[in-house]
């Protein structure tokens, strides 16, 4: 059968139209049979991927029902981030565009307060935001669900991983029992299964079949690099390459600007997308990219979603994302309309594993490629200045300049020959048609990487042999990490107060363990940290789905947290920055971590503390040590 039309949904004239001037033209699975259900004020249970259409398969049947008259919120919509928020809320303004008095509006922690409660005292018709700052609302009674008429739980399941779900009941027995609900999830877990139990009685069931599997036409490639050398074969691979326009993803807002800047050092057409930019300079950033004067983009996940520009040839996953579907869906950005499209995936040596995730997930191999070294680049730049010497010599005028070529020549006593090569070869200076390259490890045989002996700088010395690693460092003295008769950190146990870890084993699509490295942050119990607090940080500034985050456990000053191996130290330096509960994170690796290294409770550090305070002499109900007797 073939698929209805937007048209044959039910949905009301200006809907249609405003869906028709925004290019769609027919619905997707997910839209197709939900959007009756919604329109006839039935409860609603979607089991769907990411990236299937949840947004428009809810906002626009509840849209449809709104009531021009009423001021007080009438759709409630809870999501897990903060990008997904504000994703949200630009699919709904976009789509009621034709609707009279429709306001929306976005909540989530670390924006305005002020701006929030002005604009609820204006009146806003649709409110969406995360659990956490819709609990502040309530608890200060500026925000009122006594008149919602619908609820919609999006991606229920990522807010039960981040710890939400408690607020998020709290938050639907806020709201009336007449409003309709619906509740959008990719898994079914039973906390999920207990909520839709609970609040959506007997609520119709749409289930969509997830397909992790890639376009056939899409040509797929890797790269096995190490991080500091990226954007090194970036350059290489963006230099011989034919490519029309270009995603490149990365896992931060951060290294979208870091990396489009050094693209354009570089003499690219590049330009960042990221979830700070706003909406216009969003939208201006994608019309570029659509007109041809923007050649690369460089994004995130989340601010990449419902991009759709068919000139897209390339997609470049500068990091390899740590969830399966999530790869299929940056790629699935090329080979639109039945063209031929390319993605180079970047691999570091500790992200094999997720190498090999993908290729048993999509059940095709990706081809490992060969990085392009000096003479491809350099006969591709060659090429191209042949062929714009070309085109000149076939459209300009060049009477002009030929005579004073024939007059150099007479004067200066120099053969023709002689002047066009001084002038290529000023031509060329900024941009060498001969370039020289550092030579990178992946640019090398594996036995000439073991000598290195043109590159000095790694280059061990002659007099000392090969060590293992850590072999220069001391012996650690642990008699001084804890004076004796001190008691190891309190762990806050889940018998007595609860919630204070997280202990859920992340896995990937096959439901194989993934390999985990365990990190320090330097808050804890005693400043009212929960693991809800961490999984959120985390999966907001690294971009990271909060299933990819392990076991978490929580103590007096401290917390440990269970994280992907391979974390690139770039991303880590990141996440060293972020405030949790108004404190810096401080974040490090645990040398020896992993699950061994989240079950135990961790020395403080020795030393000065990061901000430079010295450590107390003695712990506070410690006894102090009798002073030596002088002799």
């Amino acid at each position: 059968m073939s698929s209805p039309n937007f048209s044959e949904l039910g949905l009301s004239s200006l809907l249609v139209q405003t869906i028709s001037d925004l290019g769609y033209e027919q619905p997707s699975p997910i839209q197709a049979q939900s959007i009756p259900l919604l329109l006839a004020g039935k409860n609603l249970l979607g089991v769907a991927q990411t990236g299937t259409g949840k947004t428009a398969a809810f906002a626009l049947p509840l849209l449809d029902r709104l009531d021009p008259d009423q001021k007080t919120p009438q759709i409630l919509v809870l999501t897990p981030t903060r990008e997904l928020a504000i994703q949200v809320s630009e699919a709904c303004q976009t789509y009621a565009r034709r609707l009279k008095g429709f306001h929306v509006l976005p909540v989530y922690g670390g924006a305005d307060m002020g701006g929030q409660l002005k604009a609820l005292k204006r009146g806003v018709s649709v409110v969406v935001g995360t659990p956490g700052r819709i609990m502040d609302h309530l608890r200060r009674n500026s925000l009122d669900l006594g008149q919602i008429r619908a609820v919609v739980l999006d991606e229920a399941d990522e807010m039960l991983r981040m710890g939400f779900i408690d607020d998020v009941e709290a938050i639907l027995s806020e709201t009336p029992d007449s409003a309709q609900r619906a509740l959008f999830s990719a898994t079914m877990p039973a906390a999920i299964q207990r909520i839709a139990s609970r609040y959506l009685g007997d609520a119709e069931k749409v289930h969509i079949e997830s397909k992790t599997r890639t376009v056939e036409k899409i040509s797929q490639r890797c790269l096995v690099v190490s991080n500091n050398e990226k954007i090194e074969a970036l350059t290489r691979i963006l230099e011989v390459e034919d490519f029309d326009g270009m995603i490149i993803f990365v896992r931060t807002k951060s290294a979208t600007v870091e990396i489009a800047e050094k693209l354009e050092a570089r003499g690219f057409s590049a330009a960042a997308l990221n979830g700070d930019l706003n909406q216009q300079l969003r939208e201006r950033t994608i019309t570029r990219l659509k007109t041809g004067k923007l050649d690369i983009i460089v994004a995130t996940d989340v601010a990449a979603r419902g991009l759709d520009v068919e000139r897209i040839s390339h997609v470049v996953n500068y990091d390899i994302p740590y969830d399966n579907e999530s790869y299929v869906h940056r790629i699935g950005r090329t080979g639109r309309a039945g063209r031929e499209g390319a993605a180079i995936l970047f691999v570091t040596h500790r992200e094999k594993h997720l190498l090999r995730s993908i290729e048993r997930s999509t059940g095709q191999p990706i081809e490992v490629m060969t990085l392009p070294g000096g003479k491809e680049v350099s006969q591709r730049r060659v090429d191209n200045f042949r062929s714009r010497v070309s085109e000149t010599l076939e459209t300009a005028d060049l009477s002009r300049f030929k005579s004073l070529i024939e007059q150099w020549t007479q004067e200066e006593d120099r053969s023709t020959l002689d002047i066009c090569a001084a002038m290529t070869f000023l031509l060329q200076e900024e941009r060498p048609l001969f370039p020289e390259f550092a030579a990178l490890e992946l640019d090398m045989p594996r036995k000439a990487k073991k000598h290195q002996e043109d590159r000095p700088a790694r280059a061990r010395s002659e007099d000392r042999p090969p060590r293992d690693r850590g072999e220069d460092r001391p012996p650690r003295d642990r008699s001084e990490d804890r004076p004796r008769g001190e008691e190891r950190p309190a762990k806050v146990r889940s018998e007595t107060k609860a919630p204070r870890g997280r202990s859920e084993p992340a896995t990937d699509e096959a439901g194989n363990a993934i390999p985990m490295d365990t990190y320090r942050m330097e808050v804890g119990y005693a400043d009212g940290v929960q693991p809800k607090d961490i999984v959120g940080a985390i999966a907001n500034e690294a971009d990271i789905e909060s299933r990819y985050i392990g076991r978490i456990e929580i103590f007096d000053d401290y917390c440990t947290v269970d994280l992907p191996e391979g974390m690139p130290n770039e991303l880590l330096q990141h996440l060293r920055s972020i405030r949790i509960r108004q404190k810096p994170s401080r974040m490090q690796r645990v040398e020896g971590g992993g699950d061994a290294g989240a079950r135990k409770p961790l020395p403080k550090p020795k030393g000065k503390k990061p901000d430079g305070i010295p450590p107390p002499k003695k712990k506070y109900g410690q006894k102090p040590k009798p002073a030596k007797r002088k002799e």
